[in-house]
């Protein structure tokens, strides 16, 4: 990295926060760190991090609270949780709340170091273009990340507007290993959990589509993918 990128690690083991610290730090971090959810939330929101690392279990505020909060004032803002070992409910609720991504505990420092850089890589890129209409109810302003759907204002986050972007411009049924790689970034898919793609598109649907449950627009075609299909 030319300049340092600036993190913030909210975990309040101390050996795992020291470990944390020491790592991102070794690869050329910036690092700042915090035990407490509300005093790490007070800092998300006024340090100006280039991404904030989550831990779920925290005094005073857990890592959903903060992440909550945090996506309410920032649809910007990276953020990856650390949630627990095969906990298929926290790593809905992270990615529902607003997390970029997530690595579940005991994770592998490298894979971690992965993440966290192909966050960093796709973060701000939103497309060339400010406007993004997908029917002649659904449009989306990739600056402001705001639309509007069947007449309903609608907020997005960064991650949701650079999936319908690229879903937009390929034209064809894009696959879950493609929208990681093109998309979240990663160099090598073969091993990756996909239900951060699946939980991304579930929660697209609920904002572009009259009836979630029977999407005209975001559709998964079986074995291939998902195509979005524009007016």
């Amino acid at each position: 990295m030319n300049s340092k990128s600036k993190l913030l690690i909210v975990e309040d083991e101390p050996s795992i926060l020291r470990g944390l610290t020491d790592l991102f730090v070794f690869h050329g971090y910036e690092v700042e760190s915090e035990t407490d959810g509300k005093n790490g939330l007070s800092l998300a929101i006024n340090g100006n991090y280039d991404c904030v690392i989550l831990d779920v279990m925290l005094p005073s505020m857990n890592g959903f609270e903060v992440c909550d909060a945090l996506r309410q004032h920032s649809r910007y803002q990276a953020i990856l949780m650390l949630t627990a070992k095969n906990d298929e409910q926290d790593i809905i609720n992270g990615l529902t709340l607003g997390a970029d991504d997530y690595v579940a505990k005991p994770f592998s420092t490298s894979e971690l170091v992965l993440r966290v850089n192909a966050l960093l890589r796709r973060s701000g890129r939103t497309g060339e273009s400010s406007k993004l209409i997908l029917t002649k109810d659904v449009s989306i302003c990739t600056q402001t990340l705001t639309g509007v759907s069947y007449q309903q204002e609608i907020k997005y986050t960064r991650r949701e507007i650079e999936i319908l972007y690229y879903l937009h411009c390929q034209k064809v049924p894009v696959s879950r290993n493609e929208l990681l790689t093109e998309v979240w970034g990663y160099k090598n898919t073969s091993d990756m959990d996909t239900r951060t793609v699946d939980i991304h598109i579930a929660k697209i649907r609920k904002k572009i589509e009259i009836d979630p449950k029977s999407p005209k627009h975001l559709i998964t075609h079986r074995g291939e993918g998902y195509q979005l299909y524009t007016d």
